[in-house]
């Protein structure tokens, strides 16, 4: 009875052992079927994102402009594309990018060139690589003229505070004639800056300058404030055919001031005719009274009549010692300066009475110049 008890119980255990071999086997064909399922499954998703990711975008030979909008976000900037069939996956994309913490955008114009991929894409848009244009305000130039140049540059957005130099004046809080207030140079700007934009960064900048020259200034000048050398760096800036004479000709412009002398300088006139210059300025005009007819009034105009330069800025308040009272251009862009009127109407008689057919109020530029 012992003995088939003890078999009995065997093969009980046997049993058990083989079901449990049998759950075991299951389990680990189970396991092995979902490792390679999750293995092909991987390998699938890494290959859909080496495809979307690494390939090259659908954009012409090129290059592709695109507006980002301002209040856009990446997934839908992504979308967009994908629908436009320029990018693969907007997921993927999104995943790389959130994956490497590249999800916030900068709005603007952007240019994606040929064989870029969506990680270069999202690369640009996250640092904000934008396309950039410029315009230069040139000096001597009139505040209407940059603003003309402003408002005709490529993507410049347009304003109500651009559409005069009145309107300008008052959005720049500048009373009465806003003349020498902006500074001529080359700015940079993205897509969609606006005419006054570039408006306040060209006052900003003038300020910042005239600032910083006037707080360097020379000892003994005739102005009163910084707006006083400003019309003269104006003056300085129109008369100046050659960049070494700028100093002399403020010297020479400031003893006049000192010895009560008229300044008698063409360019105050014609700027005081406005449109009725014609391209000739005629002895009537210059005995014409305007407030800028230096050849009428004393001392200086009441506003500057361009845009002067950091170079005519510092001439003004840095004229070069001297006894010259006079000059006269000598036709090939600089001047013959003299110490009395009898030196100067001879260099008149020569350089002006007596004019050579390639006579010429400023220098003949170089091709490399233009």
């Amino acid at each position: 009875m012992a003995k088939k008890n003890g078999k009995s119980a065997n093969k009980k255990v046997a049993k058990q052992k083989s079901a449990e071999r049998s759950r075991a086997g299951k389990w680990l064909r189970g396991f092995l079927f979902l490792f390679v399922l999750g293995m092909a499954a991987g390998g699938f998703a890494l290959w859909s994102a080496q495809n979307a990711l690494v390939k090259p975008l659908d954009v012409p030979v090129d290059g592709l402009r695109m507006d980002v909008e301002s209040g856009s976000n990446l997934s839908r900037v992504l979308l967009r594309l994908e629908s436009d069939g320029v990018l693969r996956s907007a997921l993927w994309a999104r995943i790389y990018a959130r994956l490497n913490d590249q999800s916030s955008i900068h709005p603007g114009e952007y240019m994606i060139p040929a064989g870029s991929n969506a990680m270069d894409l999202v690369g640009r848009l996250n640092r904000g690589d934008v396309t950039r244009y410029r315009v230069t305000l040139v000096e001597g130039w009139t505040f209407k003229q940059a603003l003309t140049q402003i408002r005709n540059s490529s993507k410049v957005r347009h304003t109500e505070a651009g559409e005069s130099v009145e309107a300008a004046a008052q959005a720049l809080g500048i009373e009465g004639n806003p003349e020498g207030w902006i500074f001529p140079d080359t700015y940079v700007y993205r897509s969609g800056a606006s005419d006054l934009d570039l408006l306040r960064q060209s006052f900003e900048r003038m300020n910042t300058v005239l600032e910083e020259e006037w707080q360097q200034r020379s000892e003994n000048l005739p102005y009163s404030d910084a707006y006083e050398a400003l019309i003269m760096a104006s003056i300085v800036e129109k008369e100046t055919g050659v960049p070494w004479e700028r100093d002399e000709i403020a010297g020479v412009f400031v003893r006049r001031l000192g010895r009560g002398m008229r300044l008698q300088t063409d360019p105050t006139v014609i700027y005081g005719m406005g449109d009725k210059y014609d391209g000739n300025l005629r002895r009537a005009d210059l005995r014409n009274a305007t407030p800028y007819n230096t050849y009428v009034i004393g001392g200086m105009p009441p506003t500057p009549i361009a845009l002067p330069g950091r170079e005519a800025i510092h001439a003004a308040l840095h004229p070069k010692d001297g006894n010259t009272l006079y000059f006269v251009a000598k036709g090939d862009g600089s001047h013959h300066f003299s110490s009395t009127l009898n030196e100067h109407n001879r260099a008149v008689r020569q350089y002006q009475l007596q004019r050579r057919s390639d006579y010429r109020s400023s220098p003949v530029k170089n091709k490399e110049d233009n």
